[in-house]
């Protein structure tokens, strides 16, 4: 008589764990990004002299790289934002939380986002907000008023669309 194995126990599902990331930005000024995004945001332009200076130190980074920005060293082609808030490692000044990075790349922007902002101020302060927003240097595109809600189309100064709601 043949003896039928009895069932196992699937093994468990392992739990996903979240993954950290940021948003990337391609742009041709990473500095001026970087600067008008965290006055849109009130976010922290990241510092990452210290990393840079160890970088250059060791001989693992040439100067060339690098541009003064704010009265430090930073990347040439590389400045990032994140939120005030939010954890960072105190070594390389690379936030943890919610940032962007803008990298400079050689071609310009030719056609609409496959992925943008939006910005909630909430509908009492929207006018306040785009009004604000233009005087950092965004440009106000269009305003939008459907079924779904209302809100207002923007550009930041390399024509990056994002939405203040």
């Amino acid at each position: 008589m043949t003896q039928t194995p009895a069932p196992q126990d699937p093994a468990p599902t392992p739990v996903p764990v979240p993954v950290h990331w940021k948003l990337v930005i391609d742009c041709a000024d990473p500095h001026a990004q970087a600067d008008f995004w965290a006055g849109a945001l009130a976010y922290t332009v990241e510092d990452h002299s210290a990393l840079i200076e160890r970088l250059l130190g060791l001989g693992a980074a040439p100067a060339e790289l690098t541009v003064e920005s704010h009265g430090r060293r930073a990347w040439r082609d590389l400045a990032a934002v994140r939120h005030p808030g939010d954890p960072y490692e105190e070594e390389s000044g690379t936030g943890l939380g919610r940032r962007l990075l803008f990298q400079r790349v050689p071609e310009a922007k030719t056609v609409k986002n496959r992925l943008h902002l939006d910005l909630h101020p909430g509908p009492d302060r929207r006018a306040a907000e785009v009004e604000r927003l233009t005087g950092l240097g965004a440009g106000a595109l269009r305003e939008v008023r459907e079924a779904g809600g209302e809100w207002v189309v923007m550009e930041d100064p390399e024509g990056n669309e994002f939405c203040v709601h």
